[in-house]
């Protein structure tokens, strides 16, 4: 860290935001099995495993910090925010996305921050991951939270190193009367312990020494790499080329994980999902003349790009644990499948994903259980009136949602339909 003189005017750098996400990673690598194991005691009847959703959410985050070019910790904070959000598995790795969107919020153009500035940016996030719940909900993970934003507060307010602000997070957050913490709370402190020793560079990874991407699969730790996302949705034209659509999707296969490119008469319109929007266009430049460039951020709220030709206007979208579960969803008539078994919770982005493609003009989606009824809220956000979400307990009701759905009604109307089933299952269920 640079210190600007001895009154404390701290400088916060990009550097330093690196190494505070790497060590929050890296402290989540070493307790991520644990978490698992507490979660199985605490909650035997658990479906999904929090420490591994919560280790390949920081390991989408940590993925843009291997190559990003920009070093301002603005422009650094903003990519991990994106690839979290989108990144996002489970209720504590949406909690988390949101924290890391709020810190960049409050660092957005910023080439570097003093301690009380990012103390803000850090008390952001806290209150953006507050309210991602609903008011009725209070999860462990957000009760941690406030506890943390009243620590830190007092320590900005007094004008300490960030050190000391993270450490004050902690002991605020420690307070438990003795009582061992649940997972919400634990994960709240293993990420807080994790920037507090990566901003001293005093942090160990069984796998990680930090040039990214060396997960060892001989040990089952999941490689950070598989959980990379591409936030950017991009479309534009090339106008006068005689290249073949074609070869032109594969030639950009490596840089985006989505690519459609169709012709029409002597232009190609292209749309693609990717990290790294300058290379693409770079590429793609000796095909001829770009015109209409125009980049979506997917992470944040924005109109999803209406398809050409959409074979439908509405399509149904639900989760399933397994194949089986998968088979009797397409017999009901779904018509995009999300797979994920409690070791594979499906991502936001992958939700997302599923939605911008030509499939339909709007979405109905269907969770499988609670384990994504946070990540279906926050791609609602995301996405807008183009989608419309149900959430429900179990497996059960989910059939009982997607046998109200009628293909001739709109996403809005086939919502409405969906839920006032639902009510009345749950209600005959409640008499019996």
């Amino acid at each position: 860290m640079t210190l600007r003189n001895l009154t404390n005017q701290e400088v916060i750098t990009g550097s330093d935001f690196r190494r505070m996400i790497t060590g929050a990673y890296s402290e989540f690598l070493l307790e991520y099995e644990s978490i698992n194991e507490q979660a199985d005691r605490d909650n035997p009847s658990l479906v999904t495993k929090p420490g591994t959703n919560i280790l390949r959410t920081m390991g989408a985050a940590v993925m843009p910090l291997e190559d990003a070019q920009d070093d301002t910790i603005g422009g650094l904070a903003r990519r991990v925010a994106s690839a979290a959000v989108l990144g996002a598995r489970g209720s504590s790795g949406v909690v988390l996305s949101q924290l890391f969107r709020g810190i960049a919020k409050g660092l957005i153009g910023k080439i570097d921050a003093t301690s009380s500035e990012f103390g803000k940016a850090f008390q952001y996030g806290i209150l953006y991951a507050q309210r991602v719940l609903p008011e009725d909900v209070d999860r462990p993970i957000v009760s941690a939270a406030r506890a943390v934003a009243k620590g830190a507060y007092k320590a900005v307010r007094a004008n300490l190193p960030i050190y000391e602000i993270l450490a004050a997070a902690i002991e605020a957050g420690s307070h438990r009367d003795d009582a061992p913490f649940v997972v919400g709370e634990r994960i709240m402190m293993d990420f807080l312990k994790g920037c507090q020793k990566g901003l001293t560079g005093n942090f160990v990874s069984p796998v990680l020494s930090f040039s990214v991407g060396t997960g060892d699969q001989k040990l089952g730790i999941p490689d950070p790499r598989q959980d990379e996302v591409h936030p950017y949705c991009m479309t534009f034209g090339i106008e006068n080329s005689k290249g073949d659509s074609r070869r032109l999707e594969e030639y950009l296969q490596g840089d985006a994980s989505f690519i459609v490119a169709t012709r029409h008469r002597s232009r190609l319109e292209v749309h693609l999902h990717t990290a790294h929007p300058g290379l693409v266009l770079e590429k793609c430049i000796g095909f001829g003349r770009l015109e209409s460039i125009r980049i979506n951020n997917m992470a944040e709220p924005h109109a999803m790009i209406l398809a050409h030709h959409s074979l439908m206007p509405v399509a149904l979208l639900a989760a399933a644990y397994d194949e089986a579960h998968a088979e009797r969803l397409q017999k009901q008539g779904v018509n995009l499948i999300t797979l994920g078994g409690e070791d594979s919770t499906p991502s936001v982005g992958a939700l997302v994903n599923a939605a911008h493609s030509d499939l339909a003009e709007s979405y109905v989606m269907v969770s499988d259980g609670t384990r994504l009824n946070l990540e279906l809220r926050q791609v609602k956000r995301i996405l807008g009136d183009r989608v419309e979400i149900i959430t429900v307990d179990n497996p059960e009701e989910q059939e009982i949602a997607v046998s109200a759905f009628n293909r001739h009604m709109s996403a809005k109307e086939n919502a409405a339909r969906m839920t006032e089933s639902l009510e009345k299952y749950r209600g005959r269920d409640g008499n019996c």
